[in-house]
């Protein structure tokens, strides 16, 4: 599904993107960067999974795609970020650098139209379980790559039946108290350290939950993911930056047969 009016941002920014893994949803997230334009798009990290990739050689056209998008906004007047995360932290061991016209950094500070500045890190920084236990956070890593998958397969029988986009690994999440004590204690965690920086708000991803709320005096703002939520956050020309989730945004255009729509295939 190509637009013939693409949504126009000045700052895109994704994270959680799961490239080599199978629970990806790299068709939507293709279909989404193929439908905007922006001056800035942050690859807020975990964009490729290469502990994923590690155990399993998987990388069908699809992820291709992504990858060509990316690379193609980047040669047309995209400033493209790729801000390191843990399942892509091998890169990290490069340091700051530039692989074409994609910049590689481990954090960035962002100036929205209206001169407020964001921290922009992955946020694995502040999991305790992955800085101090790699071990029981790749175990914990497999079992969540399991559930997922389930997930995936709910998702394709519920597609099968014209039903919305359902995500039981996202639902357990929110239903089990530990999980959402994790969450908040990580978000509490990032946004102690955006005030420490002296900075308006803080951009995130890792915790596969999307999230625009404010703690203390600091704007917090999670990416979400592209497994689960397939959610991004969206800077507007004036500033003012807006969580979307294209899932339901994809599903609206479809159910609407909106006229500037036109499908392509291949």
């Amino acid at each position: 599904m190509i637009l013939k009016e693409p949504f126009k941002y000045r700052s895109v920014f994704i994270s959680d993107v799961h490239l080599g893994f199978r629970g990806c949803n790299a068709k939507l997230l293709t279909s989404f960067l193929r439908n905007i334009e922006c001056e800035y798009l942050y690859l807020v990290g975990d964009i490729i999974d290469i502990w994923s990739l590690k155990s399993k050689k998987y990388w069908p056209q699809s992820h291709n795609n992504v990858v060509r998008t990316i690379l193609g906004k980047a040669k047309h007047n995209t400033k493209v970020i790729y801000i390191t995360g843990n399942h892509d932290e091998m890169i990290r061991d490069y340091g700051t650098l530039m692989l074409g016209n994609v910049f590689i950094k481990e954090k960035e500070i962002h100036t929205t139209a209206d001169n407020k500045k964001f921290l922009v890190l992955h946020g694995d920084q502040f999991d305790g379980v992955v800085k101090y236990q790699k071990w029981l956070s790749k175990l914990g890593s497999v079992a969540y790559d399991y559930l997922l998958l389930i997930s995936a397969f709910i998702s394709h029988i519920r597609n099968k039946f014209n039903l919305p986009h359902w995500s039981l690994s996202n639902f357990l999440k929110y239903k089990v108290k530990n999980a959402v004590s994790y969450i908040s204690s990580y978000e509490k965690a990032v946004s102690h350290t955006a005030e420490k920086e002296g900075v308006d708000g803080i951009v995130c991803g890792h915790i596969h939950h999307a999230e625009i709320s404010m703690i203390n005096e600091v704007k917090y703002m999670n990416c979400g993911d592209w497994v689960e939520s397939c959610t991004a956050l969206v800077e507007t020309h004036d500033g003012e930056i807006q969580l979307i989730k294209w899932s339901d945004v994809y599903e609206n255009l479809l159910k609407e047969n909106n006229p500037v729509v036109k499908l392509r295939t291949g």
